[in-house]
């Protein structure tokens, strides 16, 4: 879930199971694929690939690429294909409803579709176990708010939007690749 758990480190956080639903994905598209390539050759599995990976594109972009990254800088919140970078002083207010939401200065809020959320309740403690164990979301966004509390004024990049470029391109030739196939289909 995280990469460096030193405070002075960048931390990342993405969702969970998005490795698992790659892993299963991409087992189940290489079967797919594979079996095509046996009952109707190569030709035919080129025909139907950019379908199949289209899907798996979509599956990658919902459940893998969504994170969240925060140094002493400020943080980079990348939701499917939105990028947005801001430093600590640009925010106004960070708080967890079912995801991380930053607030900005720009009146503009900022969920996190990739980064802590909220769990499900701690279980009651039974009378041998008295400790109280606080929620993982919650430990993750008093960390990312001492983070914040830590920056000061140095940490002031402004807040930046893009488009990830690269899952762009990878979307424009498969449904390039996708046309071609329909048109050579229907020659």
């Amino acid at each position: 879930m995280t990469d460096d758990e030193r405070p002075e480190g960048t931390r990342t956080f993405r969702a969970s199971s998005g490795p698992v639903v790659m892993i299963i994905s991409g087992l189940l598209a290489a079967f797919l694929l594979g079996d095509a390539v046996v009952r109707a050759g190569w030709g035919q599995m080129l025909l139907l690939a950019p379908w199949v990976l289209l899907t798996l594109w979509v599956v990658y972009e919902v459940s893998s690429v969504s994170l969240v990254r925060v140094d002493a800088d400020g943080a980079l919140v990348q939701n499917m294909l939105r990028r947005t970078s801001f430093g600590w002083t640009r925010v106004r207010d960070i708080d967890m409803r079912w995801q991380l939401v930053f607030s900005l200065d720009d009146g503009t809020d900022v969920t996190c579709y990739g980064g802590p959320a909220r769990s499900r309740p701690v279980r009651r403690p039974s009378r041998d176990d008295m400790e109280v164990k606080m929620p993982a979301g919650v430990r993750e966004l008093t960390g990312i708010r001492d983070r914040w509390e830590a920056a000061g004024g140095a940490a002031d990049a402004p807040i930046r939007r893009t488009w990830d470029g690269s899952a762009l391109i990878v979307l424009g030739v498969l449904v390039l690749w996708a046309a071609a196939a329909v048109v050579i289909a229907n020659l």
